[in-house]
């Protein structure tokens, strides 16, 4: 399986963005690591390998993108800088990363898809609810959907901003991102098992709100033995990615 890591200067981070592409053709698929976690995590715990047949059968490209939550979602001190780093991070991906990822693939799909697990699930689904222009799919497992849950008591347009259950719920049926959201492919997932509590709260809490606003999902609770954890998320993962890429043989 064709694999290669990057080690870019980014202009909004002012550093080198580590991140590894497996595969050459197909959809273009962000994966986002855990909590604090970095981009060698997925890999590392199994994740790739459970949809290695799709990467093999050029239906699907994986990125592994590096994650900043020590120096945001998870530091300590400033709020604003805090969340101001998110938002720097936020754009390194949808303004230099994927625009690289697209060059270097002209043939994949014109809309790419985000998935991760735990903390990764946030991000997956931040990015998707932010910029469904340029993501129509997206795989949360495991995830907590609001930003008062790492930054309590505090709030200001860029928390708002990056916390999906805060600014779904006040977006206008005639917002130009709801036709997008309906046409998307929004698959939430969570155990009802060991540590999934805080999870399982948020997504219902999601799964509410999307249904409040008539946005399809596929909002799937799994029993009370799936617990919050990476033999659980490499169960789900291939198991989903087969309802939106189909087969992985040949056609």
């Amino acid at each position: 399986m064709y694999s290669r890591v990057y080690r870019p200067k980014s202009k909004n981070l002012n550093r080198t963005m580590e991140y590894k592409v497996f595969g050459k053709s197909g959809k273009i698929c962000l994966a986002f690591p855990p909590q604090d976690g970095r981009w060698w995590d997925f890999e590392n715990f199994g994740m790739v390998e459970t949809v290695a047949n799709w990467i093999e059968a050029g239906k699907l490209q994986l990125v592994l993108v590096d994650g900043i939550d020590h120096e945001s979602w998870t530091a300590e001190g400033d709020e604003h800088e805090r969340i101001l780093m998110q938002e720097r991070w936020f754009h390194y991906v949808v303004d230099e990363l994927l625009p690289t990822l697209r060059k270097r693939n002209p043939d994949a799909p014109e809309d790419a898809m985000t998935t991760g697990c735990s903390m990764g699930a946030m991000h997956a689904a931040n990015f998707f609810f932010r910029r469904p222009d340029l993501f129509d799919a997206t795989i949360c497992l495991s995830g907590i959907y609001s930003a008062n849950f790492f930054i309590p008591g505090y709030t200001d347009p860029l928390t708002y901003d990056n916390s999906p259950i805060d600014f779904l719920p006040n977006m206008p049926q005639n917002h130009p991102w709801m036709d997008l959201y309906r046409t998307s492919d929004i698959i939430l997932c969570v155990g009802q098992g060991a540590w999934e509590d805080d999870l399982l709260e948020s997504t219902r809490a999601m799964d509410a709100i999307l249904a409040s606003k008539g946005i399809p999902a596929w909002v799937d609770y799994w029993g009370h033995d799936v617990a919050h954890d990476w033999d659980w998320w490499q169960k789900q993962l291939p198991y989903f990615m087969y309802h939106l890429l189909g087969s992985p043989a040949a056609e």
